[in-house]
């Protein structure tokens, strides 16, 4: 396997079409973001910075990568494992303050709900959890603590 992975994306102020950059209170802090053959995704500020709140918000989307890469990295060390991953849901929820003189996230908390085939792999799935943590390329790039806090349940 290569050392070395590009992503890219390309982002594009949308918001210049709906009113043009007068004041910080008036104008729209509209973009989209496109990559390479996948749909566009619409996003804005968070509401409380005077953002559209029906749009993404690189807040939230940080936040997503962090779920999913911790999803992602547990479901292959469970595989590799044999262990048969029946569901998994995340409510992840990260605060972001002041610290320093400078907004910026302070912590992110995951909180995977997964549910397996066998009981008696319940540990050994828990344990994973620690696994999927240290090798989650998201997490080992963002300097404030990724916390989780995982349940596993058997059908």
């Amino acid at each position: 396997m290569a050392r070395e992975h590009r992503f890219a994306a390309r982002l594009k102020w949308s918001g210049v079409q709906r009113s043009p950059q007068v004041s910080n209170e008036s104008y729209s802090r509209d973009f989209v973001v496109e990559t390479l053959g996948k749909p566009p995704l619409p996003g804005s500020a968070p509401a409380v910075f005077l953002g559209d709140q029906g749009r993404y918000n690189p807040e939230e989307l940080l936040v997503i990568s962090l779920s999913a890469c911790h999803m992602l990295t547990y479901l292959a060390a469970c595989a590799r494992a044999g262990i048969r991953v029946l569901g998994y849901e995340d409510d992840a929820a990260g605060t972001l303050a002041l610290k320093d003189g400078r907004m910026c996230f302070i912590d992110v908390l995951l909180k995977p709900a997964v549910r397996i085939e066998r009981i008696d792999q319940a540990g050994a799935a828990q344990e994973l959890h620690h696994k999927a943590h240290d090798g989650c390329f998201v997490a080992n790039s963002v300097n404030f603590p990724v916390r989780f806090e995982a349940q596993v349940s058997a059908s």
